[in-house]
């Protein structure tokens, strides 16, 4: 009990990062995601993250948008399920 009630630092996000929910999965290292700027996105699941870490669908991600495609991004980072709670909490992500 004690556990889930201490703050945890977590990661957050650069001066060109964004949250991001995943709202489908594409397939291809691929997923749609809607991110905190109201901006539906395909976002791009590099190569240092396959295998690694599981991406499904509702998980809150951190995502970098192309400089020159607006409408494109790369997953950066994923947060557990308890680190999203604690996002959503602390008024980060909706």
């Amino acid at each position: 009990m004690s556990e889930s009630t201490q703050r945890r630092d977590l990661r957050m996000p650069d001066d060109d990062e964004v949250f991001a929910v995943v709202t489908e999965m594409l397939g291809a290292n691929r997923v749609q995601v809607r991110c905190a700027d109201g901006t539906e996105r395909t976002a791009r699941i590099p190569g240092r993250m396959q295998k690694r870490v599981w991406i499904r669908e509702d998980d809150v991600v951190l995502v970098e948008p192309w400089d020159w495609q607006d409408e494109k991004a790369d997953v950066e980072w994923r947060y557990e399920r308890d680190e999203a709670e604690q996002l959503r909490e602390e008024g980060h992500i909706h």
